[in-house]
């Protein structure tokens, strides 16, 4: 039996592991500076929660903004809970670490992108990180953000 190192794996917790630090840092200081985080989580992670008409919404994936205006940022080691506002409605929400599949500050046009999930077959656990370039586009509804606004 031969063995070797999964480096794609390692290094997916790497990436998991400094966001759950940065969410952890901004959950007791607060954002720093002009810091914000544009965050894509596919809504089919079975961990996931969110309100009902957000799930048929954003039936695969959706991408949330955390800015201006947030509360109960709780960090755990396997995802973070946030209350966002949604057209003046406060809607709390849990996002797993693994269902993330993009973290954007783009105040420092720093980016993370992970190779989605199928979690119906967990044998699949291949998963690499790249930095991202652009921030997600949105499907159906959503707002395409582009990065290239805040590069200077």
């Amino acid at each position: 039996m031969t063995r070797s190192i999964d480096y794609g794996n390692l290094m997916h917790r790497a990436m998991r592991g400094l966001i759950q630090s940065v969410l952890t840092e901004v959950s007791e200081h607060g954002l720093p500076g002009g810091h914000h985080f544009f965050i894509t989580f596919d809504t089919r992670h079975p961990d996931a929660e969110l309100a009902d008409w957000l799930r048929e919404r954003y039936p695969e994936e959706m991408t949330v903004v955390i800015q201006h205006w947030y509360e109960n940022l709780i960090v755990t080691d396997d995802g973070f809970s946030i209350t966002l506002n949604f057209g003046d409605s406060p809607e709390p929400m849990y996002i797993p670490f693994d269902a993330i599949t993009t973290f954007v500050d783009p105040s420092v046009e720093f980016g993370l992108r992970f190779e989605t999930q199928d979690y119906d077959d967990e044998d699949e656990e291949d998963d690499e990180d790249e930095v991202a370039e652009d921030a997600p586009a949105q499907r159906g509804e959503a707002e395409v953000v582009s990065l290239d606004k805040w590069r200077k």
